[in-house]
């Protein structure tokens, strides 16, 4: 019989972590939780606006969280859609090299992937045909057969049904976090909210939140807005699933790639230039009173951290239309500047930055304090780990157990 848990829990941010998160507890038992989302629909920010692959564990470090959650949260993901009839696309993903020089590179993500369990192939260039007619590389790539693609809005919709149907908990909506009035209690547009726990999934505003309850002030976060653009229609064939670039490892950065979505539409990004706001989507959309300190922080970053300045350098340059090609030209077979269209498609990358060592952090992190759970840093492959991510914070940090089962 399960073991029936009547804390008040509240969850600040229904995205995908806060949803997940929610979900494990009620499997748990838990049977009084409250979510609250500042915007009065999900989705709106990175859990609604990101590509909708499923990741299977390449680039991470192995024994890094991510590296041990990510595959595990493909699997997990991958059930869930097939239980309530969400589509999937399984086109599994290619990795290809531009020049001689990355294929080092690509050995060492070979390496990773063996070591976190994924299932990959090196491939030559008469298997890459196989399976991406179009794509091109030099002497080898890499194949991810687990790879796959979702539509990312369909899933917090039926997550958000899922959970509000158990009748054990209830999302507010336009309740946006203000700060702590006093202890187990916290201050919110719509008023004062009690907790017993309360778990912070806040996205790209969770170390503003942390900070509030004095956690993490070492911690900071820095927006990357991620562009992009698609293939016109009649060209689509030129990709039948995902090709990505080898990346630049030091940085959590995966490269400008193509990706065809649930619909059937290509895109090709996303970038990963500084931004000037959490929510910077346009081109003074989202510019707010934080843009100077913003700012600041990209100007000491700059000056303090090479890998950080090869991305403030190189990335921008990508919204030149001849630029942004030229970097995508050496992947795709025929592709042309005509056969690239604008799209409204961006999101923001909330990168967590350890302010002491001016150092971008690379893995997820869980902090605890007291009756507060803190996930910061929840960047890809995020959403790919979402429950697996769950159930991790939740035996770890909730209910006090040393590991995952099955996963750590």
């Amino acid at each position: 019989m399960q073991r029936r848990d009547s804390r008040l829990i509240v969850i600040c941010g229904a995205g995908i972590l806060g949803l997940s998160v929610a979900r494990e507890l009620l499997k748990r038992g838990t049977d009084n939780i409250i979510l609250l989302e500042k915007e009065s629909k999900l989705g709106c920010h990175a859990s609604g606006r990101n590509s909708g692959v499923l990741h299977a564990g390449i680039y991470y470090t192995p024994d890094s969280l991510k590296a041990k959650l990510c595959l595990k949260g493909n699997l997990m993901m991958r059930e869930y859609c097939r239980e309530k009839g969400i589509p999937i696309l399984e086109t599994g993903k290619v990795i290809v090299t531009k020049s001689e020089k990355e294929i080092p590179v690509l050995e060492e993500l070979h390496k990773r992937a063996k070591k976190n369990g994924a299932e990959v192939n090196l491939i030559n260039d008469k298997e890459l045909k196989d399976i991406e007619p179009y794509a091109m590389t030099v002497e080898r790539a890499l194949y991810s057969p687990l790879t796959a693609v979702v539509d990312s809005k369909r899933v917090l919709a039926q997550l958000e049904r899922d959970l509000v149907s158990s009748g054990s908990v209830k999302i507010l909506k336009g309740v946006k976090f203000e700060g702590v009035k006093r202890n187990s209690e916290i201050l919110t547009s719509k008023g004062a909210f009690r907790f017993e726990l309360f778990i912070n999934t806040a996205g790209a505003y969770a170390d503003s939140v942390a900070h509030a309850f004095g956690v993490g002030k070492k911690y900071k976060i820095l927006p990357f807005k991620g562009t992009y653009k698609k293939l016109r229609k009649d060209r689509s064939y030129l990709v039948k699933g995902n090709i990505y670039p080898v990346p630049d490892i030091r940085n959590p950065f995966l490269g400008v790639h193509f990706t065809r979505s649930i619909d059937g539409t290509v895109y090709i990004g996303p970038t990963a230039i500084p931004a000037f706001g959490r929510e910077n989507y346009g081109f003074v959309e989202g510019v707010d009173g934080e843009a100077l300190g913003i700012l600041w922080r990209d100007a000491v970053l700059f000056f303090k951290n090479d890998k950080f300045r090869t991305v403030a350098l190189t990335e921008p340059r990508k919204y030149i239309n001849s630029l942004f090609f030229k970097d995508i030209s050496k992947m795709v077979e025929g592709i042309r500047m005509e056969d690239i269209e604008p799209s409204e498609k961006v999101g923001i990358r909330p990168q967590l930055v350890d302010w002491e060592k001016k150092e971008l952090v690379m893995d997820f992190l869980v902090l605890k304090d007291s009756d507060t759970v803190h996930i910061l840093n929840a960047i890809s492959p995020a959403f790919t780990s979402s429950f697996a991510f769950a159930e991790y914070v939740v035996d770890r940090f909730i209910f006090n157990r040393e590991e995952v089962k099955g996963a750590l």
